[in-house]
C-alpha cells in the first residue's frame, strides 16, 4: 500500500515516543470495549495507535497513519496498515465491527471518517472519546485551564459524532478507576504527582499545544502545592474516589435489527 499523509494535529514522530508504555490497556475499560463489540469475529481498528484495547481472540485489522505509533505496537499484535479514516482501502460491509478509540479528534474530516466506518462495517461501531462539556469536572481546571481549553477545541461534540454514525447510538459515561493504567489525563485524577513526570505529559497530546511558559507554571505550582500540602487540603478528597465519572464517553452504533 502507498504510504499516506499523516493525519491529525499532532506530530507523533516528535510527541508520540513513550505512548506504548504510558497508554496501556486498562482492563476495566477494555471489558466495556470488548462487550460493545458483541460477538464480532472480524474487527477493524481505525486510528489504532500502539494497539491498546485490540481484542486478541478475533481477527483485527489495524489502520494507523503515524509511523511512530505503528512502530510501538507490541510483537503479539499484527502490524498496522498505513491509512487514514477518511479513505479506508476496504470493500463495503467487509467487517463485523469497527472500533475507533480516542482518535476522532485527530481526523481532519470527522464526518467523512465516520461515513467510511459505516460503509465498511456491517455490525457495531464503537468509539471512545471525551466530552468537551465535561472536561472541567476535576481539579485540573484550577491548575491547567490552558490544557483543558485545548482539549475542548479538539474533541468533536458528542451530538455530532452520534449524527455521523446515523443517529441511533448508545452514549455511555465510562467510569475511570483511580488506578487506571491508560495514561490519559483524567486517569491521574487521584495521583497528581504523575503530572510532574514529563513522560506522562508527553503521552497526553494536548500538552504539545500548551505554551512552554504555561506548562512551566503548571509544573511549578503543582509541585509546590504538593510539597506544601496545599493541594492535599484543597483537593485531597480526590485520592479516596474509587472511580471518577469525568469526560470519557463510549459511543456504540448498532445496525437496525
Amino acid at each position: 500500500m502507498t504510504p499516506t499523509t499523516i493525519a491529525g494535529d499532532v506530530d507523533y514522530a516528535s510527541h508520540g515516543l513513550g505512548y506504548g508504555r504510558q497508554r496501556r490497556t486498562d482492563p476495566r475499560i477494555e471489558a466495556w470495549v470488548h462487550a460493545a463489540l458483541g460477538d464480532a469475529r472480524t474487527v477493524l481498528n481505525v486510528g489504532a495507535g500502539a494497539g491498546s484495547y485490540e481484542p486478541l481472540d478475533r481477527h483485527v485489522l489495524a489502520i494507523e497513519p503515524a509511523a511512530a505509533m505503528r512502530a510501538q505496537r507490541p510483537a503479539h499484535l499484527t502490524p498496522a496498515v498505513d491509512g487514514v479514516a477518511e479513505r479506508l482501502p476496504l470493500d463495503d460491509q467487509s467487517f463485523d465491527a469497527a472500533m475507533a478509540l480516542v482518535t476522532v479528534h485527530q481526523w481532519p474530516d470527522v464526518a467523512r471518517g465516520l461515513a467510511e466506518l459505516r460503509r465498511v462495517t456491517r455490525g457495531p461501531i464503537v468509539l471512545l472519546t471525551f466530552d468537551g462539556d465535561a472536561l472541567d469536572r476535576w481539579w485540573m481546571a484550577d491548575y491547567a485551564p490552558e490544557m483543558l481549553a485545548v482539549e475542548r477545541r479538539r474533541f468533536p461534540r458528542i451530538a455530532s459524532l452520534v449524527d455521523g454514525l446515523g443517529g441511533a447510538c448508545e452514549v455511555h459515561a465510562i467510569p475511570i478507576p483511580n488506578d487506571c493504567v491508560d495514561g490519559f489525563s483524567e486517569a491521574f485524577y487521584a495521583r497528581p504527582e504523575a503530572f510532574l513526570d514529563p513522560a506522562v505529559r508527553r503521552s497526553q497530546s494536548a500538552w504539545s499545544f500548551v505554551p512552554d511558559d504555561a506548562k512551566a507554571r503548571f509544573v511549578h505550582r503543582l509541585g509546590a502545592d504538593l510539597a506544601s500540602g496545599v493541594w492535599e487540603r484543597r483537593h485531597g478528597a480526590w485520592r479516596a474516589k474509587p472511580t471518577f465519572e469525568g469526560s470519557l464517553r463510549g459511543i456504540v452504533s448498532r445496525p437496525p435489527r
